[in-house]
């Protein structure tokens, strides 16, 4: 079993890939929020960036967790 140190570790790393995750999932509903409004479809790119500011809102929570556990 790994020590509490190793896993506060393995925790942060992978809480990072998701955090990744969650940014580059944000860069593509923008993208894509921002071709929808050139075609026409105002109420989905309202949608679209209700979920970015909730992706916003959660990845400075994930960021504040992995820092609290690198330290």
């Amino acid at each position: 079993m790994p020590s509490k140190p190793d896993a506060d570790i393995l925790v942060a790393d992978l809480l990072t890939l998701l955090w990744e995750n969650q940014l580059a999932t944000a860069a593509s509903i923008e993208e894509l929020g921002v071709w929808v409004k050139s075609q026409g479809g105002d109420d989905a790119h309202s949608k679209a960036v209700e979920a970015l500011e909730a992706l916003d809102r959660n990845a400075s929570a994930i960021a504040g967790g992995i820092m609290a556990l690198r330290r």
